[in-house]
């Protein structure tokens, strides 16, 4: 088992989970975060730190996109350790629908 960053997190990007990750296994993309399955250890303390509720273990139901997701940006984002504030409409954009569609981008973050 892993966990993994779904939807919720585009447009958002709390970052309030990477501070508690003891394998510094998330990258940072311009507007969400990914974790990297196969560094994250399955300890699950960054599922309870996000305010978002966007970080999901990899066996609930339709998660194999999200898997293959974080993986293929983890390998070329940069790694991000400590908290930034969030982007400036995570309130307006947390919840809402079908944000991979409509936000979702490649480019990568700062990292730290």
């Amino acid at each position: 088992m892993t966990y993994v960053v779904i939807d919720n997190c585009i447009a958002c990007k709390y970052t309030d989970c990477v501070e508690v990750c003891p394998v510094d296994c998330f990258y940072e993309g311009e507007n969400m975060l990914v974790i990297h399955p196969d560094e994250c250890i399955d300890c699950g303390v960054c599922e309870p730190e996000c305010p978002a509720d966007a970080i999901r273990p990899d066996t609930e139901a339709s998660m194999e996109a999200w898997v293959e997701l974080n993986r293929k940006y983890a390998e070329i984002w940069p790694v991000i350790t400590l908290r930034k504030e969030p982007l400036p409409e995570a309130t307006e954009r947390d919840g809402e629908t079908d944000k991979l569609t409509k936000y979702f981008s490649e480019a990568p973050g700062e990292g730290d």
